[in-house]
């Protein structure tokens, strides 16, 4: 079965590529009315959008979930489950799908919602107490943002909104704004939600280099990138998320510096990634964000494909101090890492420099939009991606093992097709997509100093990432905790928000379902106390009948 669905995935890949050129080379959008059911005089339709934007996303969505099957077949080799992995993984493109494909707002509801039930399904895969408790997080913090896109969508149809394509201007389109931008940060883990995102790595690796890596995490950015018309008309849009982007961006940069789990850092890198996206849409730069988030996606699921290969080989140990020296005996997949680390750093003429030198260099060229401390961040974030990417690299690679040579074992067929149509992704998918998708634009004005800003950040990151492994001196443990903590994000979402949130539904249960209400509770309380003081003067006791004689004697001398 998996095989067949491979097959079929790719198939679908090609069939959305063609389907791509012809739009992009045409340079034109398709609306194409679907009709469900004509009863009478009324129709039920769907409408199904085919613009360069979609297209281009759901070809990198199928591209990646067919070497993801490919890679799957040797990872879940002997899984007895992997019939519902299949079944899972296809709902999950489907409800991709209706993100993507469908700009009616209901149906659109539809793909989110799926996307976080067959997220919550997968993550809870293996059936044991950390992937139900990283389910639950995820599936907990994912709803918060369901219930407001719910909200949003309610509002828009009150304004006659049906279409994401066609909103205008109304009364209501900032608190709707709001809604979908708090709806964006869930499902892209931003700041105070960033904590599901690392969580959520208790799922199989193929599951991650799907779901964690490119796909769910960027369905908010994708969400702010058809809804940016509407968005933009909003004045606190663009500062709000500026703000919440960079300090998402520098929190994952940092805690992947602290982390030593390699599906862990890989997740931190993407949140991180995914913060340099909303960073580019606070900027009014929609069209780059996007460019990024396909090239992104490429060299992500790579990186995570890769990944699940060596933890395979170490007998599914994800310690990067485990590793080592693994070049002799795995070439195809070291080349894949190499090349993916060096795509993420922006690396030139790799898929993530077309799309994070425009980002760099646009950012310094907007002097209304720049602000030195916002700027400070974004630099050294961006020195630090660097950085974990060089240290990720040298332990994994490079460094000398600590594990029996026994477990290492030659590469297989199999293994090396589920890396090799990714690999020539990230390194030609940057360059095909600009010079295919992407208009012509005139070249920028930079002086020499902002010109050679990106190859300095990244030279930095390399030389702090080649010290870090060397480094003898530990950090603070504040500092080494508050990084391994996310900021202690984890445990203010995992220990001090779920009993904050509990409070309140269990005085609710006390007093509706289990007693009464406020009001006549403590009627009733005070009513006891007034029985109980009664009582106890009515007990028939020696001390009360000499108080109640003492009483009237001296009633009897006052009235004399």
């Amino acid at each position: 079965m998996v095989y067949i669905t491979t097959q079929i995935l790719i198939c679908l890949t090609l069939f959305f590529f063609i389907i791509t050129l012809m739009i992009n080379f045409s340079w034109a959008s398709f609306i194409i009315e679907w009709e469900i059911m004509n009863m009478n005089s009324t129709s039920i339709t769907i409408p199904i959008l085919l613009d360069p934007a979609g297209t281009i996303f759901m070809t990198t969505v199928l591209l990646i979930a067919s070497s993801v099957m490919q890679f799957a077949k040797t990872y879940m080799a002997h899984d007895k489950t992997t019939d519902r992995f299949i079944i899972l993984v296809i709902l999950f493109i489907l409800s991709m799908m209706f993100l993507i494909l469908f700009p009616h707002t209901m149906i659109l509801l539809l793909g989110w919602d799926g996307l976080g039930i067959t997220s919550f399904v997968l993550v809870i895969y293996y059936n044991n107490a950390k992937s139900l408790g990283a389910g639950m997080i995820t599936a907990l913090t994912n709803r918060i943002g369901d219930v407001m896109l719910l909200i949003a969508i309610a509002l828009m149809f009150n304004e006659g909104h049906w279409l994401v394509i066609n909103t205008w201007n109304s009364d209501l389109v900032s608190w709707s704004s709001m809604f979908i931008l708090v709806a964006a940060m869930t499902k892209s883990a931003q700041m105070p939600f960033s904590s599901w995102l690392p969580a959520a790595m208790a799922a199989p690796t193929p599951v991650s280099a799907l779901v964690h890596s490119s796909t769910l995490v960027t369905a908010g950015v994708f969400l702010l990138y058809r809804f940016f018309p509407l968005m933009k008309t909003w004045n606190l849009f663009q500062p709000t998320l500026l703000i919440i982007a960079t300090l998402t961006m520098l929190m994952a940069s940092a805690s992947a510096m602290a982390e030593c789990d390699m599906k862990k850092i890989i997740a931190l890198s993407t949140l991180s990634q995914v913060a340099v996206m909303m960073f580019t849409l606070s900027l009014n730069l929609p069209d780059i964000a996007f460019f990024h988030l396909i090239t992104h996606a490429l060299f992500k699921a790579l990186l995570f494909i890769c990944a699940g290969n060596m933890i395979d080989i170490h007998h599914h140990s994800q310690d990067l101090r485990l590793m080592g020296n693994v070049a002799p005996q795995l070439p195809t997949i070291t080349t894949a890492i190499t090349i993916a680390n060096l795509a993420l750093c922006g690396a030139p003429f790799m898929a993530g420099f077309y799309s994070k030198d425009p980002i760099i260099e646009t950012t310094t060229m907007l002097p209304k939009e720049k602000n030195i401390v916002i700027m400070l961040m974004f630099v050294t974030a961006t020195i630090l991606t660097t950085a974990y990417s060089t240290r990720f690299s040298l332990y994994v690679l490079l460094a000398p093992t600590y594990s029996p040579s026994t477990q290492y074992s030659s590469e297989n067929k199999t293994q090396m097709l589920s890396v090799i149509m990714l690999t020539l992704m990230a390194i030609m998918g940057g360059a095909v997509t600009n010079w295919m998708f992407c208009a012509p634009l005139s070249e920028p004005n930079f002086s020499s100093f902002m010109k050679l800003l990106a190859p300095t950040m990244v030279l930095s990151g390399l030389a702090i990432g080649v010290k870090s492994t060397q480094s003898l001196s530990p950090a603070p443990p504040i500092v080494t905790s508050s990084h391994c903590f996310m900021w202690f994000l984890s445990p203010m979402s995992t220990h001090i928000a779920p009993q904050l949130s509990m409070k309140l539904p269990l005085l609710q249960l006390k007093e509706t379902d289990q007693g009464w209400s406020l009001l006549p509770s403590l009627l009733f309380n005070q009513l006891s106390q007034s029985s109980a003081t009664l009582m106890n003067s009515q007990d028939n006791s020696i001390m009360a009948h000499i108080a109640c004689i003492s009483m009237i004697i001296m009633w009897v001398i006052i009235a004399s």
